[in-house]
């Protein structure tokens, strides 16, 4: 069992810039994927980005892709997603979420991760 927990989610202006962590505890292991995935109200949880084990082996959304960067001190325990240039479509409900895999290329999909935290909301707004 892997327990997951966000924070840094706030209110901020379009064009800031926000960031999000993840601790993971319990049975971490260093063959994982780490996954930041997003939901706005009424729509579906999408992918935002995500790290492998690999060093370096990250893959982000278009949408986010060149303004979201995901960090990792890789000690299997804690993740970041330090978000620039913020737009009012990037208002969501933000998660993280953990997996086992010995795959270098993260996975993007909600059915491939078995562990979730609960989230926190990331409003942007003038």
């Amino acid at each position: 069992q892997v327990h997951l927990v966000e924070s840094g989610g706030g209110l901020v202006q379009p064009g800031d810039s926000l960031r999000l962590s993840c601790a993971a505890s319990g049975r971490t292991t260093r063959d994982y994927h780490m996954g930041w995935f997003r939901q706005a109200p009424g729509k579906e949880r999408e992918f935002v980005g995500g790290i492998s084990w690999s060093p370096g082996s990250t893959h982000y959304a278009d949408a986010v892709k060149g303004r979201f960067i995901i960090s990792s001190d890789h000690t299997m325990n804690s993740m970041d997603l330090r978000m620039n240039i913020l737009k009012p479509e990037d208002t969501a409900t933000y998660f993280c979420a953990y997996r086992y895999s010995l795959q270098t290329i993260v996975a993007t999909t909600t059915s491939q991760y078995p562990y979730w935290g609960k989230g926190t909301l990331v409003t942007v707004s003038s």
